[in-house]
């Protein structure tokens, strides 16, 4: 019996060993918290949009994304209509910056002429809540040059300018970069914008004409970013519009959160 049981021991260790080399890769992985969690989708032109949240293998958000069918971009509506389709983020993962999104469609595009007046989207990630972008309220849009609407210059990214004209109801004052592509070579194909209120951030806006999403772009820009923040949180690096093949779907993400 005793020489049965040695005999055992070094055969049990052996199948021990075998058993830990295969469950390593299980075991390694089993600390991986990457996950992408999706909000509720919405109708959107004649198909679907709806919020991502990704995150890396620690379990912290490196990405916030839109995306959105390939049938959103037919049927939408003409001039005569301006909607705005509501996302909301998703239930579950981790908190972000981004309290909602709306996708505004411009059909005949807006000011300033012969830059932005082409079909395009808005995507508006607000970084405040629905309740307080719908009692946003101006007189005119030349009051983003009034004093009371010009935010501390350390909220605006180096470069970026608050001109007149950009004062939206329910959405807020509008910074551009005056030497984005758009402004010297047209025409404008995707561009990013920041939004203020009352000398404060409330949204990072991603602007995407309808011509190149139609081409299925693969595009990613860096993000300038300010030097504060109203608000406290993970802020893109990046941003990226592409198309998706496989699922023959659109993102529009902000990227690379620190």
């Amino acid at each position: 019996m005793k020489t049965l049981q040695a005999s055992a021991r070094p055969a049990a260790r052996a199948w021990l060993a075998v058993v830990v080399m295969a469950a390593s890769p299980l075991l390694a992985s089993a600390g991986d918290l990457s996950a992408t969690y999706r909000g509720k989708p919405v109708p959107f032109g004649q198909g679907q949009a709806h919020t991502e949240v990704r995150t890396d293998a620690a379990g912290k958000a490196v990405a916030v994304s839109i995306v959105f069918s390939e049938q959103a971009l037919a049927g939408l509506p003409g001039a005569a209509m301006a909607p705005a389709y509501l996302l909301r983020m998703p239930a579950k993962g981790p908190r972000t910056v981004v309290d909602h999104v709306v996708i505004n469609w411009e059909a005949v595009g807006h000011p300033p002429p012969k830059v932005y007046d082409v079909p395009h989207f808005d995507f508006h990630f607000y970084l405040v809540k629905r309740a307080e972008t719908m009692k946003v309220h101006f007189n005119s849009d030349a009051e983003s040059a009034d004093p009371s609407q010009q935010p501390p210059s350390e909220l605006l990214p180096a470069g970026y300018i608050l001109p007149p004209g950009t004062a939206v109801p329910k959405m807020g004052v509008h910074a551009i970069n005056p030497q984005a592509a758009e402004f010297q070579q047209p025409p404008f194909t995707a561009t990013l914008i920041y939004g203020y209120h009352n000398k404060k951030q409330t949204f990072i806006e991603p602007m995407v004409s309808l011509a190149f999403l139609q081409s299925k772009p693969v595009f990613s820009a860096p993000v300038a970013r300010p030097a504060r923040y109203s608000k406290s949180g993970r802020y893109p690096a990046g941003y990226r519009v592409s198309y998706r093949p496989d699922s023959k779907s659109y993102e529009v993400a902000l990227t690379e959160l620190q």
